[in-house]
């Protein structure tokens, strides 16, 4: 066993077999997209609808381009984050639900980036409309900057700082 910077004995993983391993695995990837997807569909339904409100006539053509974006954006994060669902049903019983976990790990991954870019859109386009300043795009990058460090950057870290070598 490796030590940690504290010196505690850092364990290198559980006592159990790879069927074991991939069901543990399968069952945290599913309540990690359940969450991801009850957002990004919340999110896109709300998208949705804007295109039928009267303020959408009103909208710049580089406003409606961007909620053109936005909504593409928000249906193939959709696809991404309901694909493990699909992919589970459709291989259940084959004996390849490791290779499954690590296919919808992926899956996930890609849905969070495409969650990042609708909402980074969703937000840029509101912004735009409720207001005109020039703040705006310096607001939206402050919070993609704070989504890449809460998603990407501290989970990375944190991986990196406690995983052995």
């Amino acid at each position: 066993m490796a030590d940690t910077a504290e010196g505690a004995p850092r364990r290198r993983g559980r006592n159990e077999t790879e069927e074991e391993r991939a069901d543990r695995m399968w069952q945290e990837l599913i309540q990690e997209v359940r969450v991801a997807q009850m957002g990004v569909q919340i999110l896109f339904g709300f998208l949705l609808t804007v295109v039928f409100t009267e303020k959408y006539d009103d909208l710049t053509d580089t406003d409606q381009t961007i909620y053109l974006v936005t909504v593409v954006l928000g249906a193939c994060a959709t696809g991404a984050l309901i694909g493990p669902v699909s992919l589970h049903r459709l291989v259940s019983g084959r004996r390849v639900k490791p290779q499954a976990v690590r296919l919808a790990s992926r899956l996930t991954l890609l849905g969070l980036v495409l969650l990042l870019a609708t909402t980074t859109a969703s937000l840029l386009l509101i912004l735009r409309v409720a207001t005109h300043d020039g703040f705006v795009p310096y607001l939206v990058a402050g919070v993609v900057g704070w989504y890449l460090l809460c998603w990407f950057v501290l989970p990375l870290w944190t991986r990196h700082r406690h995983t052995a070598k």
